[in-house]
C-alpha cells in the first residue's frame, strides 16, 4: 500500500513528520481515525489507509523496519551465522507465451529523467532509493508506478499457463514509427480460452472510484478507461481481431470491492479489478462474455503477431 512511488507515507498519511515522538504519533492516530470514519461522514479507503499506517508505524519494532525499508534510516548489517538457505527449486510449470517488454518505455524514460534532475546526467547510486523517489517531481514517480504497475501484471499473466499469449507495451495502431511516444499504448493484450482482452495496469497513488463509467480520484487525469477502449478500437480494426472487453487492474487496496463489472463503454464490456482478482477474472472472463475455441485462439494470434508492434 505505501510501496507505490506515488502513495503518501505512512507519516503523510497520519498527518506527522518521520521525527515525531510515539505520543505524537499516537496523537495523530486517534485524531487521523476520528476524521476519516465513515460513520462520522469520512472516506472509508481513507480509514482503512490509516489503520494500515499505524499497523505500520504504531510499535518501535514495526516502524524501525518501515523507516529502513522506506529510506528513512540505516538498517545495522546483520551477523552472519553460518546458516544458508537452501536453493529453491527451479519453477518448471508451463508460463503463458509473452512477447513485449512490460513497463519497458516507461522505466527507461524514468532513468534518463531521474539522472537529469538528481544528477545532471551522471550515474546515481541508486536510482530507486525510496528517499529519492520521495522527493522526486510528480511525473517522475507517476512513470516508475506506471511502469512497477505493469511488471506486477505481466508476473501475474505469466503464471496463467501455456494457454494464454500476452503481449506487453503495445504501441497504439496509429502512429507506429512514433514509437517515443507511448500515448494510447495499451499495456497488455492477453489471449486465452476465456477470450481477448485488453488490460490498462494503474497505479494512482490512492482510493479511487467509478462515475458514470469512469475513474474519478486524486490521482487520476483523464479518462482511462475510455482511452483504452478507444485504443483497443484500433487495434482491433488494424488486426483485423475482435476484444472480447477491456481490464483495468490496480492496487488491491485501491478499489471498493475486488471485481467491478461496470457493463459496456462504447460497446465493450469492462471490469475494474484489483491485481489479486486478475487472474481469476482471466480465467473465467467478464460475465456474458463468449469463451473462444482453439481455432478462434490461433487465428487471433496469428492476426496479432502480425499487427503488434511495441512502445
Amino acid at each position: 500500500m505505501f510501496d507505490s512511488p506515488l502513495s503518501a507515507s505512512a507519516y503523510q498519511v497520519l498527518g506527522v513528520d518521520p521525527g515525531a515522538s510515539e505520543e505524537d504519533l499516537r496523537r495523530a492516530y486517534r485524531l487521523r481515525l476520528r476524521q476519516t470514519h465513515p460513520d462520522t461522514g469520512g472516506d472509508a479507503a481513507v480509514f482503512i489507509q490509516v489503520q494500515r499506517a499505524w499497523e505500520l508505524v504504531g510499535t518501535t519494532a514495526a516502524r524501525e523496519a518501515y523507516d529502513r525499508g522506506h529510506g528513512f534510516g540505516e538498517a545495522p548489517a546483520p551477523e552472519w551465522s553460518g546458516w544458508r538457505a537452501p536453493a529453491p527449486r527451479p519453477d518448471t510449470r508451463p508460463r503463458a507465451r509473452s512477447y513485449g517488454h512490460p513497463g519497458g518505455w516507461r522505466r527507461e524514460r524514468y532513468l534518463t529523467l531521474i539522472r537529469e534532475w538528481a544528477g545532471r546526467g551522471v550515474d546515481l547510486a541508486d536510482p530507486y532509493d525510496p528517499a529519492l523517489v520521495r522527493s522526486a517531481p510528480q511525473q517522475l514517480r507517476r512513470l516508475l508506478a506506471d511502469a512497477l504497475a505493469e511488471e506486477e501484471t505481466a508476473r501475474i499473466v505469466a503464471d496463467l499457463g501455456m494457454g494464454y499469449t500476452v503481449w506487453h507495451d503495445v504501441a497504439p495502431a496509429r502512429g507506429r514509427g512514433a514509437a517515443a511516444d507511448p500515448d494510447g499504448k495499451i499495456d497488455h493484450i492477453v489471449l486465452g480460452p476465456s477470450g481477448l482482452y485488453g488490460i490498462l495496469s494503474e497505479d494512482f497513488g490512492g482510493p479511487v472510484r467509478l462515475r458514470r463509467g469512469e475513474l474519478i480520484g486524486d490521482g487520476v487525469a483523464g479518462t482511462p478507461i475510455a482511452s483504452l477502449v478507444a485504443s483497443m478500437r484500433g487495434m482491433a480494426r488494424a488486426a483485423g481481431v475482435r476484444f472480447s472487453g477491456a481490464i483495468v487492474v490496480l492496487p488491491d487496496d485501491d478499489v471498493q470491492q475486488a471485481i467491478d463489472e461496470i457493463g459496456k463503454v462504447r460497446g465493450t464490456p469492462v471490469a475494474v479489478v484489483s491485481r489479486g482478482a486478475l487472474s481469476t477474472v482471466l480465467r473465467r472472463g467478464i460475465t456474458g462474455v463468449r469463451p473462444v475455441g482453439g481455432n478462434e485462439v490461433f487465428d487471433a494470434r496469428t492476426r496479432l503477431q502480425q499487427a503488434v508492434r511495441f512502445a
